[in-house]
Protein backbone atom coordinates (compact mmCIF):
# COMPACT_ATOMS: atom_id res chain seq x y z
CA UNK A 1 0.00 0.00 0.00
CA UNK A 2 1.17 3.30 -0.99
CA UNK A 3 0.78 7.21 -1.49
CA UNK A 4 1.38 8.43 -4.90
CA UNK A 5 2.83 12.30 -4.95
CA UNK A 6 0.73 13.66 -7.98
CA UNK A 7 1.74 17.20 -6.69
CA UNK A 8 3.90 18.17 -3.77
CA UNK A 9 2.46 21.36 -2.46
CA UNK A 10 4.94 24.23 -0.93
CA UNK A 11 6.48 22.45 1.94
CA UNK A 12 5.39 19.27 2.74
CA UNK A 13 7.14 16.38 4.53
CA UNK A 14 7.15 13.32 6.47
CA UNK A 15 7.41 14.05 10.46
CA UNK A 16 7.00 11.87 13.59
CA UNK A 17 7.40 13.13 17.08
CA UNK A 18 11.62 13.45 16.50
CA UNK A 19 14.49 11.95 17.00
CA UNK A 20 15.97 12.06 20.63
CA UNK A 21 18.69 10.95 22.62
CA UNK A 22 21.43 12.34 19.66
CA UNK A 23 21.37 16.33 21.32
CA UNK A 24 24.22 15.54 23.04
CA UNK A 25 25.88 14.85 19.43
CA UNK A 26 24.67 18.35 18.21
CA UNK A 27 21.97 16.55 16.12
CA UNK A 28 18.51 18.09 16.31
CA UNK A 29 15.31 16.64 17.88
CA UNK A 30 13.26 18.05 15.46
CA UNK A 31 9.19 16.24 14.60
CA UNK A 32 6.62 18.18 14.07
CA UNK A 33 6.09 21.07 14.57
CA UNK A 34 2.79 20.62 16.51
CA UNK A 35 3.25 17.23 18.27
CA UNK A 36 -0.56 17.34 19.71
CA UNK A 37 -1.98 18.02 16.27
CA UNK A 38 0.11 14.89 14.73
CA UNK A 39 -0.72 13.06 17.96
CA UNK A 40 -4.21 13.57 17.49
CA UNK A 41 -4.47 12.51 13.76
CA UNK A 42 -2.44 9.34 14.39
CA UNK A 43 -5.04 8.82 17.00
CA UNK A 44 -8.03 9.02 14.94
CA UNK A 45 -6.78 6.51 12.55
CA UNK A 46 -5.66 3.98 15.00
CA UNK A 47 -2.24 4.20 14.84
CA UNK A 48 0.45 4.56 17.68
CA UNK A 49 1.32 8.43 18.84
CA UNK A 50 4.64 7.93 17.42
CA UNK A 51 3.53 6.87 13.89
CA UNK A 52 5.10 9.13 10.96
CA UNK A 53 2.60 11.22 8.95
CA UNK A 54 2.87 14.68 6.74
CA UNK A 55 3.02 18.12 7.86
CA UNK A 56 1.87 20.35 5.24
CA UNK A 57 2.45 24.10 4.93
CA UNK A 58 0.03 26.75 3.30
CA UNK A 59 -0.42 24.71 -0.21
CA UNK A 60 -0.81 21.50 0.46
CA UNK A 61 0.19 18.75 -2.07
CA UNK A 62 -2.28 16.40 -4.20
CA UNK A 63 -2.20 12.33 -3.36
CA UNK A 64 -3.75 9.61 -5.13
CA UNK A 65 -4.38 6.90 -2.26
CA UNK A 66 -3.50 3.46 -4.43
CA UNK A 67 -5.05 1.56 -1.62
CA UNK A 68 -8.68 1.81 1.08
CA UNK A 69 -7.61 4.11 3.19
CA UNK A 70 -8.36 5.63 7.07
CA UNK A 71 -7.09 9.41 6.83
CA UNK A 72 -7.56 11.94 9.12
CA UNK A 73 -6.50 15.68 8.99
CA UNK A 74 -5.68 18.20 11.87
CA UNK A 75 -4.34 21.88 12.49
CA UNK A 76 -5.00 24.55 9.90
CA UNK A 77 -7.73 24.10 6.95
CA UNK A 78 -6.05 24.53 4.35
CA UNK A 79 -9.20 23.23 1.86
CA UNK A 80 -9.09 19.68 1.81
CA UNK A 81 -10.99 17.58 -0.62
CA UNK A 82 -12.00 14.32 -2.09
CA UNK A 83 -14.23 14.35 -5.19
CA UNK A 84 -14.83 18.09 -4.52
CA UNK A 85 -15.99 17.20 -1.24
CA UNK A 86 -14.32 19.39 1.57
CA UNK A 87 -12.61 16.89 4.15
CA UNK A 88 -13.52 17.71 7.31
CA UNK A 89 -10.73 18.23 10.39
CA UNK A 90 -10.61 16.58 13.29
CA UNK A 91 -12.60 12.92 12.48
CA UNK A 92 -11.89 10.14 10.86
CA UNK A 93 -12.36 9.67 7.11
CA UNK A 94 -12.11 6.37 4.90
CA UNK A 95 -11.91 6.52 1.22
CA UNK A 96 -11.51 3.67 -1.51
CA UNK A 97 -8.49 2.95 -3.64
CA UNK A 98 -8.19 5.16 -6.20
CA UNK A 99 -8.81 8.23 -4.64
CA UNK A 100 -7.12 11.51 -4.88
CA UNK A 101 -6.42 13.93 -1.44
CA UNK A 102 -6.22 17.39 -3.28
CA UNK A 103 -5.56 20.78 -1.07
CA UNK A 104 -6.55 23.18 -4.08
CA UNK A 105 -7.81 26.47 -1.80
CA UNK A 106 -6.74 27.11 2.00
CA UNK A 107 -9.53 28.70 3.67
CA UNK A 108 -6.67 29.45 6.61
CA UNK A 109 -3.30 30.23 6.66
CA UNK A 110 -0.85 27.97 8.68
CA UNK A 111 -0.08 24.12 8.62
CA UNK A 112 -1.74 21.08 8.62
CA UNK A 113 -1.13 17.63 9.81
CA UNK A 114 -1.75 14.50 7.98
CA UNK A 115 -2.30 10.73 9.49
CA UNK A 116 -2.98 7.82 7.53
CA UNK A 117 -3.79 4.32 8.82
CA UNK A 118 -1.01 2.14 8.89
CA UNK A 119 1.45 5.05 8.90
CA UNK A 120 3.82 7.01 6.42
CA UNK A 121 6.49 4.00 6.73
CA UNK A 122 9.78 5.53 5.03
CA UNK A 123 12.79 3.59 6.56
CA UNK A 124 13.78 5.47 10.41
CA UNK A 125 17.22 6.98 10.87
CA UNK A 126 18.31 6.99 14.38
CA UNK A 127 14.94 6.34 15.60
CA UNK A 128 12.64 8.47 13.60
CA UNK A 129 11.09 9.17 10.26
CA UNK A 130 11.40 12.56 10.80
CA UNK A 131 12.53 14.67 8.02
CA UNK A 132 15.85 17.10 9.18
CA UNK A 133 15.51 19.77 6.31
CA UNK A 134 19.07 20.90 6.62
CA UNK A 135 20.81 18.13 7.05
CA UNK A 136 18.80 16.04 4.21
CA UNK A 137 18.00 13.22 7.15
CA UNK A 138 15.43 11.07 7.38
CA UNK A 139 11.81 11.18 5.67
CA UNK A 140 11.88 10.59 1.97
CA UNK A 141 15.77 11.10 1.28
CA UNK A 142 16.01 13.93 3.73
CA UNK A 143 13.72 16.66 1.82
CA UNK A 144 10.36 18.08 1.09
CA UNK A 145 7.89 15.63 -1.32
CA UNK A 146 8.23 15.90 -5.44
CA UNK A 147 5.95 14.98 -7.93
CA UNK A 148 6.13 11.38 -8.44
CA UNK A 149 6.72 10.44 -4.91
CA UNK A 150 5.60 7.11 -3.77
CA UNK A 151 5.04 6.97 0.12
CA UNK A 152 4.68 3.49 1.52
CA UNK A 153 2.46 3.02 4.02
CA UNK A 154 2.47 0.73 6.76
CA UNK A 155 0.11 -2.36 8.57
CA UNK A 156 -2.82 -0.93 9.69
CA UNK A 157 -4.27 -1.59 13.48
CA UNK A 158 -7.23 -3.89 14.24
CA UNK A 159 -8.60 -0.79 15.50
CA UNK A 160 -8.26 1.34 12.34
CA UNK A 161 -9.81 -1.71 10.24
CA UNK A 162 -12.44 -1.62 12.55
CA UNK A 163 -12.81 2.13 12.05
CA UNK A 164 -13.01 2.06 8.45
CA UNK A 165 -15.78 -0.74 8.27
CA UNK A 166 -17.63 0.86 10.22
CA UNK A 167 -17.95 3.92 7.75
CA UNK A 168 -18.01 1.78 4.88
CA UNK A 169 -16.99 4.08 1.80
CA UNK A 170 -18.65 4.35 -1.58
CA UNK A 171 -15.75 4.13 -4.89
CA UNK A 172 -17.26 8.03 -5.15
CA UNK A 173 -15.56 9.27 -2.37
CA UNK A 174 -14.68 9.01 1.57
CA UNK A 175 -17.01 8.86 4.12
CA UNK A 176 -16.39 10.56 7.13
CA UNK A 177 -17.17 9.78 11.05
CA UNK A 178 -19.98 11.51 12.27
CA UNK A 179 -18.22 12.18 16.08
CA UNK A 180 -15.24 14.05 16.00
CA UNK A 181 -12.28 15.93 18.80
CA UNK A 182 -12.14 19.51 19.35
CA UNK A 183 -9.56 21.17 18.30
CA UNK A 184 -7.92 24.65 19.76
CA UNK A 185 -9.34 27.13 17.61
CA UNK A 186 -6.88 29.41 15.90
CA UNK A 187 -6.36 33.34 15.82
CA UNK A 188 -8.70 34.82 13.73
CA UNK A 189 -7.87 36.69 11.08
CA UNK A 190 -5.79 40.31 11.90
CA UNK A 191 -5.71 38.98 15.48
CA UNK A 192 -2.37 38.58 17.19
CA UNK A 193 -1.58 34.74 17.77
CA UNK A 194 -1.21 34.67 21.74
CA UNK A 195 1.65 32.34 23.38
CA UNK A 196 2.04 32.00 26.91
CA UNK A 197 5.94 31.56 28.47
CA UNK A 198 7.98 31.97 31.45
CA UNK A 199 11.01 34.39 31.91
CA UNK A 200 14.00 32.75 30.68
CA UNK A 201 17.54 32.29 32.27
CA UNK A 202 18.92 35.71 31.34
CA UNK A 203 15.54 37.48 31.42
CA UNK A 204 17.07 40.26 34.26
CA UNK A 205 19.63 41.08 32.39
CA UNK A 206 17.04 43.24 30.28
CA UNK A 207 16.03 46.48 30.80
CA UNK A 208 12.59 47.16 32.67
CA UNK A 209 10.86 49.24 30.58
CA UNK A 210 12.24 46.02 27.48
CA UNK A 211 10.45 43.39 29.72
CA UNK A 212 7.13 45.40 29.82
CA UNK A 213 7.44 45.85 26.24
CA UNK A 214 7.89 41.42 25.20
CA UNK A 215 4.64 41.60 27.26
CA UNK A 216 2.64 43.81 26.18
CA UNK A 217 3.29 44.19 22.55
CA UNK A 218 3.23 42.64 19.62
CA UNK A 219 5.85 41.06 17.06
CA UNK A 220 5.32 40.33 13.42
CA UNK A 221 6.73 37.63 11.79
CA UNK A 222 9.33 38.02 9.23
CA UNK A 223 10.14 36.50 6.08
CA UNK A 224 13.42 34.88 7.62
CA UNK A 225 11.48 31.70 9.62
CA UNK A 226 11.43 28.11 8.75
CA UNK A 227 11.84 25.45 11.02
CA UNK A 228 14.57 26.08 12.69
CA UNK A 229 12.45 29.12 14.04
CA UNK A 230 11.46 32.75 13.27
CA UNK A 231 12.99 36.29 13.48
CA UNK A 232 10.65 38.44 14.84
CA UNK A 233 9.94 42.54 14.24
CA UNK A 234 8.35 44.53 17.03
CA UNK A 235 9.73 46.79 19.40
CA UNK A 236 14.14 46.26 20.15
CA UNK A 237 14.46 44.60 23.22
CA UNK A 238 17.76 46.44 25.03
CA UNK A 239 19.96 44.11 27.18
CA UNK A 240 21.50 45.72 30.51
CA UNK A 241 24.80 43.59 30.16
CA UNK A 242 26.59 44.01 27.21
CA UNK A 243 29.21 40.92 27.88
CA UNK A 244 29.46 37.81 26.10
CA UNK A 245 27.32 34.78 27.06
CA UNK A 246 29.10 31.12 27.59
CA UNK A 247 26.75 28.75 24.72
CA UNK A 248 23.56 27.15 26.18
CA UNK A 249 21.45 24.87 25.74
CA UNK A 250 18.14 25.91 24.33
CA UNK A 251 15.30 24.46 22.74
CA UNK A 252 12.13 24.03 20.95
CA UNK A 253 10.07 27.55 22.30
CA UNK A 254 13.51 29.41 23.62
CA UNK A 255 13.15 33.37 22.90
CA UNK A 256 16.63 34.41 22.32
CA UNK A 257 17.49 38.14 21.63
CA UNK A 258 20.74 39.24 19.06
CA UNK A 259 22.56 42.41 19.68
CA UNK A 260 19.72 43.86 16.86
CA UNK A 261 17.44 43.73 19.84
CA UNK A 262 15.07 42.02 17.34
CA UNK A 263 14.01 38.41 18.89
CA UNK A 264 14.12 34.85 17.48
CA UNK A 265 11.71 32.04 18.61
CA UNK A 266 13.36 28.54 18.32
CA UNK A 267 11.16 26.20 16.72
CA UNK A 268 11.14 21.91 16.22
CA UNK A 269 14.39 22.06 13.71
CA UNK A 270 16.36 24.63 16.54
CA UNK A 271 20.26 24.28 16.83
CA UNK A 272 20.91 22.55 20.56
CA UNK A 273 22.73 25.29 22.00
CA UNK A 274 23.01 29.20 20.96
CA UNK A 275 25.27 32.10 22.66
CA UNK A 276 21.96 34.68 22.46
CA UNK A 277 20.70 35.79 25.61
CA UNK A 278 17.31 33.54 26.58
CA UNK A 279 14.56 36.39 27.58
CA UNK A 280 12.11 33.76 27.66
CA UNK A 281 10.68 30.11 27.11
CA UNK A 282 7.08 29.33 25.61
CA UNK A 283 5.59 26.81 27.39
CA UNK A 284 5.25 23.22 26.26
CA UNK A 285 1.63 23.29 25.88
CA UNK A 286 1.80 26.11 23.41
CA UNK A 287 4.60 25.17 20.87
CA UNK A 288 1.73 23.70 18.96
CA UNK A 289 0.48 27.57 18.61
CA UNK A 290 3.73 28.28 17.02
CA UNK A 291 2.99 25.80 14.35
CA UNK A 292 0.76 28.63 12.80
CA UNK A 293 3.03 31.34 12.71
CA UNK A 294 4.26 32.04 9.71
CA UNK A 295 5.35 35.48 8.05
CA UNK A 296 3.45 38.34 8.23
CA UNK A 297 1.90 37.18 11.30
CA UNK A 298 1.24 39.02 14.33
CA UNK A 299 2.90 37.21 17.63
CA UNK A 300 1.91 38.23 21.68
CA UNK A 301 3.79 36.50 24.49
CA UNK A 302 1.99 36.18 27.60
CA UNK A 303 3.37 35.41 30.91
CA UNK A 304 2.39 32.33 33.30
CA UNK A 305 3.93 30.89 36.45
CA UNK A 306 5.97 27.37 36.34
CA UNK A 307 2.86 26.05 37.79
CA UNK A 308 0.27 27.59 35.48
CA UNK A 309 2.62 25.72 32.49
CA UNK A 310 2.99 22.57 34.23
CA UNK A 311 -0.97 22.23 35.23
CA UNK A 312 -1.38 23.14 31.31
CA UNK A 313 0.62 20.34 30.24
CA UNK A 314 -0.97 18.34 32.04
CA UNK A 315 -4.57 18.78 30.79
CA UNK A 316 -2.75 18.60 27.55
CA UNK A 317 -1.33 15.24 27.83
CA UNK A 318 -4.74 13.91 30.10
CA UNK A 319 -6.97 15.18 27.05
CA UNK A 320 -4.58 12.77 24.63
CA UNK A 321 -4.88 10.41 27.27
CA UNK A 322 -8.79 10.46 27.21
CA UNK A 323 -8.80 10.56 22.99
CA UNK A 324 -7.12 7.08 23.07
CA UNK A 325 -9.38 5.32 24.92
CA UNK A 326 -12.45 7.29 23.07
CA UNK A 327 -11.58 6.22 20.22
CA UNK A 328 -10.61 2.63 20.95
CA UNK A 329 -14.19 2.29 22.18
CA UNK A 330 -15.38 3.57 19.09
CA UNK A 331 -13.88 1.24 16.84
CA UNK A 332 -15.38 -1.51 19.10
CA UNK A 333 -19.32 -0.14 18.44
CA UNK A 334 -21.14 -2.72 16.30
Amino acid sequence: MSLTVLKPGLLTTVQDLGRFGYQQAGLVVGGALDAVALRTANLLVGNPETAAGLEITLRGPHLRLLADTLLALTGADLGASISGQPVPLGRPVAVRAGTVLAFDKPTASGRAWLAVAGGVAVPPVLGSRATYLRAALGGLGGRALRAGDELPVGEWSAAAQRLFNQLQPTAAGGVAARWHVAQEPLASPGAPLVVRALPGPEYEQFSPASQRAFWAESFTVTPAADRMGARLSGPPLERLASAELLSSAVTFGTVQVPAGGQPIVLLADCQTTGGYPRLAQVITADRGRLAQALPGAQLRFAPVTLAEAQAQYLAQEQHIDALARAVYLQSLRL
